[in-house]
């Protein structure tokens, strides 16, 4: 499964479960006033830890290692278009809300958020 590199400007290590070494795709897109922060899983390509399964702490690593702070960014997971007959290989962001005292929560994006933040007109189709 090759993923584009029009997903990601860089593949990103990271520390996965149990100190795995693990890889992503990073793309930050800064907006005024915004730092956009876009890590795409990387399927056979990592042989780690899913950024899923890696979440707050892989958000905290990027920050660490990029200057950013955790509380400023949106942190966005991509899931690839896999040019798949198969429905869960379509493209997919999320945005991912860290809370303190429970687990992370999931927003779908539409079409149209993933069309503005990338400032393009249609591309993303669902």
């Amino acid at each position: 499964m090759y993923i584009s590199e029009k997903y990601y400007d860089e593949v990103f290590p990271f520390s996965g479960s149990w100190e795995m070494p693990s890889k992503c795709g990073l793309k930050i897109i800064e907006k005024p006033g915004q730092s956009y922060v876009i890590v795409t899983e990387l399927y056979q390509d990592n042989p780690g830890t899913s950024v899923t399964y890696a979440g707050r702490s892989l958000a905290r690593q990027i920050c660490e290692a990029k200057g950013l702070r955790l509380e400023d960014i949106i942190y966005l997971e991509c899931n690839p278009d896999m040019n798949s007959k198969l429905s869960f290989y379509e493209e997919e962001y999320y945005q991912v809300t860290f809370n303190d005292s429970s687990p992370a929560t999931y927003r779908l994006l539409s079409c149209e958020e993933v069309n503005a933040l990338f400032d393009r007109t249609t591309d993303v189709k669902r």
